[in-house]
């Protein structure tokens, strides 16, 4: 035991002061030689990891879920932090087509072409967190997290690499400290959470994949929260330990609060009072609050509009935000336009919406009008970035070049997405809806 701690010690404290690299291929001669055997332990502090998961999945291929050759996760013990990560993608031996994810499943590298003997090299800044709130003093909390979130990628001591695509090749992962950067901190519920399982996404996942490494996105949304018990489970206590002068805060809530029928509950209420809450803790530190109205259920009527769900919440977020000044994106209205513009029947293609056995395990129908699928939840990624440009804010100046620009009105077709699922499967939806 006492030798597993000097190990550890040892890892955390390497990250902290310098950059490390890892070599899959044996190219860098001066990184650390990642060996097939080499799966992730605390005490080695770095490996292959979920190995027995990828296994397992690829055993239950279908006709319509294939895991990828050459899918991998690369875990690397760290401390809290933003981590600039730069991947060597390429092979001396063959092609390469490869995704990068980090996390839980949060895209950063979207498939990326390499010849054979080609290589490239992408950078982006992951953040990583554990349930443990440092405060002032050295006194200690915690975040207070649900069980389906235990044991998952978000809340852990390590940072996990997800390698994936048609042909996924990556020749050396370098990490280092990336605490200079602002950081955009999400807070939300299940349509911004990091989605864990296939074939559920949100927006906070997707919208990592159009900032460039001067940029860290930390996302602590999660399926069924609303504003009021976000901050009662400690999250935004944690946020609020860690943000620093320069950082923004988005808030989006909305679908979980209008059901809340406790004492005080209400638009105008707790919900109006809980917004407040999170700007006055941003801006006691230096941060520029964001308010995100709602994202729409598709709920059609007989002349294919979309029906208000949400009742007054959108409204009183609006209210909050004139009357505090805050800057305010509005997701509600452009997602709105997107569902409307798919039409009745091709808005599916934005939601959870599939056959029995599309994945394995699944024996009824997905018919879900409140989850995005990936494509979705790309789609409204865009949005947000749209919502951004529009509200001039600084961080645009570190938008990915080949970001183009987008409107609801004329989404891409959902046909010509590509997504390489992860072997992370759910067949039971989301808390929230």
């Amino acid at each position: 035991m006492k030798k597993i701690f000097i190990l550890l010690v040892f890892s955390f404290s390497l990250f902290v002061s310098s950059a490390q690299t890892f070599s899959f291929d044996g190219r860098d001669k001066s990184a650390i030689q990642v060996k097939p055997t080499d799966v992730f332990t605390m005490g080695r502090g770095y490996g292959y990891d979920f190995q027995e998961v990828i296994t397992e999945a690829r055993k239950a291929q279908n006709e319509t879920y294939h895991l990828s050759d050459g899918i991998f996760y690369f875990s690397v013990v760290l401390p809290d932090g933003n981590y600039k990560v730069t991947v060597t993608l390429g092979s001396k031996k063959t092609k390469g087509n490869t995704t990068v994810r980090a996390e839980s499943r949060r895209l950063f590298v979207q498939n990326v072409e390499t010849k054979k003997g080609e290589f490239k090299t992408c950078s982006f800044v992951v953040n990583k967190r554990n349930t443990t709130i440092q405060l002032p003093g050295g006194e200690s909390d915690y975040v207070r997290i649900k069980k389906r979130e235990e044991g998952k990628m978000n809340w852990d001591d390590k940072l996990t690499i997800e390698v994936n695509g048609d042909l996924p090749t990556v020749s050396s992962i370098m990490i280092e400290p990336a605490n200079d950067v602002p950081t955009l901190w999400l807070c939300g519920n299940s349509t911004v959470v990091d989605q864990d399982y296939e074939p559920w996404a949100s927006w906070g996942q997707m919208i990592t994949r159009w900032f460039t490494d001067k940029v860290a996105i930390a996302n602590y949304a999660e399926s069924g929260e609303t504003a009021t018990s976000f901050i009662a489970a400690g999250r935004l206590k944690k946020i609020v330990s860690l943000m620093k002068e320069g950082d923004y805060l988005l808030m989006e809530f909305g679908h979980n609060d209008q059901k809340e029928k406790r004492p005080g509950s209400g638009a105008f209420y707790n919900y109006a009072y809980a917004l407040k809450q999170f700007v006055d803790e941003a801006r006691t530190k230096g941060v520029t609050p964001i308010f995100v109205t709602p994202t729409q259920r598709r709920s059609f009527d007989s002349n294919g509009k979309i029906l208000e769900t949400h009742a007054n919440y959108p409204e009183a977020m609006r209210w909050v935000a004139k009357d505090l000044g805050v800057q305010l994106i509005e997701l509600h209205d452009m997602t709105r336009v997107f569902y409307e513009k798919l039409g009745t029947e091709g808005s599916k293609h934005a939601f959870v919406h599939y056959p029995a056995r599309t994945y394995p395990g699944q024996s009824k129908a997905f018919e879900d009008n409140t989850h995005f699928n990936p494509y979705g939840a790309y789609e409204i990624s865009k949005m947000m970035v749209e919502g951004m440009k529009v509200l001039n804010l600084p961080i645009v100046k570190y938008v990915q070049e080949d970001y183009v620009p987008f409107s609801p009105s004329q989404p891409d077709d959902w046909k010509s997405f590509h997504w390489n699922d992860g072997p992370f499967i759910d067949i039971v939806k989301p808390d929230g809806n």
